[in-house]
């Protein structure tokens, strides 16, 4: 129920070429410096055996259910000097949707997990994705957006009565109003349409926004997909 990542040597030569080609130029001056958590190796797994591996992972969740415990020490053990996740996950904040558990009772140090209201790419979120893949060497990055998304039936409110909201959330709703504007008009829910777009849209930025993800994703090293999260019956829907 908790697989522990197998972390067989593979080199960082991925991310010192990206460096010597010029891509992450000046971004990290000490390729050994303490806060990178990356002395050891990268995960072995590439992005399709990831991919495979949270899909698995959330049919064991929708069928058999269950919190693990076992290990967890050891897990904590084996990470405590070095991450080598396998999979970066974008999700929404909402309590309900918490990454480890959805896909199957996933182990500390597996997941690279960035989380704020609507799975939305701002600075710290790209930087922490590029950080993910450019360095910790992740070769898959999911958008997942969720079933009946409040950020984003707010953004809907916003376009479509001109709701307004207090302090930072106006603005932070009002990043997601692009992908209300693409779904609007779209046969079915127009919420459910637009929680798919937004997710959607933050894959393609995510892929193509950032050069270091971008020519990751050039060369074959990374993926990025989007996905949305049932409420109710707790599955992942791959998104196109």
């Amino acid at each position: 129920m908790c697989p522990i990542c197998d972390v067989n040597g593979v080199s960082r030569r991925g991310f010192l070429a990206l460096a010597s080609a010029g891509i992450a130029s000046g971004l990290f001056a000490a390729s050994n410096a303490a806060w990178a958590a990356s002395d050891g190796a990268p995960t072995n797994l590439t992005a399709d055996q990831a991919l495979a591996r949270l899909m698995t992972g959330n049919e064991r969740y929708t069928k058999a259910p269950d919190v693990c415990a076992n290990n967890l020490i050891r897990q904590r053990d084996e990470v405590a000097k070095h991450q080598a996740p396998w999979a970066t996950i974008l999700s929404c904040a909402d309590s309900r949707v918490p990454p480890e558990l959805l896909f199957g009772g996933v182990g500390v140090g597996e997941l690279f997990v960035a989380r704020n209201a609507g799975n939305m790419v701002d600075t710290a979120t790209m930087g922490t994705i590029e950080y993910g893949s450019a360095v910790l060497g992740v070769p898959l990055i999911v958008v997942l957006g969720h079933e009946r998304c409040g950020a984003v039936a707010a953004a809907v409110d916003t376009f479509e009565k001109q709701a307004e909201f207090p302090g930072s959330i106006g603005p932070m709703v009002g990043a997601i109003v692009p992908a209300v504007q693409a779904a609007k008009g779209k046969p079915g829910d127009l919420l459910d349409n637009a929680v798919r777009e937004s997710a959607s849209l933050s894959a393609r930025h995510l892929a193509t926004g950032s050069p270091l993800i971008a020519d990751l994703v050039t060369k074959g090293k990374v993926k990025v997909v989007a996905a949305c999260y049932d409420l109710d019956n707790g599955k992942v829907e791959w998104l196109a």
